[in-house]
């Protein structure tokens, strides 16, 4: 039944898609579809407004207007339906390559010296496979008091010295944080944070909006976990520099 009562309007002008609403939203009403947040149901949106204070570009505001009554039930229902979607997911049958867990010797001091320069500028950092946030379970034993870098996938892309100056001495985990599922994330560094004893977080992001909800999303997860752990972030510009 249609009512008239407080929910969230969107202007879709000022919303730049970086998705610090969705994560915003626990009853799941907000989406990011084609690169803008809607309110894909009324009845989902309890309508108190939780996200509006996380919109950096003020495109979110409650209003009084005519929608469908909140549904609680609803909202159970559909977040029931993403977590076991999620959990399909998860589930990679076949045994794809990519979610094989593999850890790599780092090269010993005797066989640096023995390389050329040039060979040694171009030495990978990486310690582990996988590294996407989606793919790495939460009991690799990588990630076991490891530090770790959370990377924005753009980062290795603009930052030049990506291996030496941030991979190096840590386990990596990348994602995007507009285009892959935020309260997926949440759930996953919330169980990497309570099983892995992790020592400290780096978080590598660029200097977009859309970029800015990757903090957001493993300040919640180690929330969720209750656990306390030493978090920096770190911004790169488009040429490539930290700001």
């Amino acid at each position: 039944m249609k009512v008239i009562r407080k929910i969230i309007e969107i202007n879709e002008e000022l919303c730049n898609g970086c998705g610090q609403c969705v994560v915003a939203c626990a009853e799941g009403a907000i989406s990011i579809i084609d690169g803008k947040a809607k309110v894909i149901s009324d009845t989902l949106c309890d309508g108190l407004g939780a996200c509006v204070g996380d919109c950096p570009e003020g495109a979110l505001k409650i209003i009084d207007r005519e929608a469908d009554e909140f549904d609680e039930a609803a909202v159970e229902r559909y977040l029931a339906g993403k977590n076991k979607i999620r959990a399909e997911d998860t589930a990679t049958p076949c045994g794809c390559p990519s979610t094989h867990i593999q850890s790599f010797e780092p090269a010993t001091l005797c066989e640096e010296a023995n390389k050329a320069a040039m060979q040694q500028s171009a030495t990978s950092a990486l310690s582990h496979w996988p590294v996407q946030i989606r793919l790495v379970p939460p009991t690799a034993p990588f990630l076991k008091g490891a530090d770790l870098l959370v990377a924005a996938d753009c980062t290795s892309v603009a930052y030049a010295s990506f291996h030496s100056d941030f991979l190096k001495g840590k386990a990596v985990m990348i994602g995007c944080p507009k285009f892959d599922n935020a309260e997926e994330y949440v759930d996953k560094f919330a169980a990497v944070f309570d099983t892995a004893d992790i020592k400290s977080v780096t978080v590598l992001v660029m200097e977009v909006p859309c970029c800015q909800g990757l903090p957001v999303i493993v300040e919640r997860g180690m929330k969720k976990s209750g656990r306390t752990i030493p978090i920096e972030k770190v911004t790169i510009n488009a040429q490539g520099k930290v700001v």
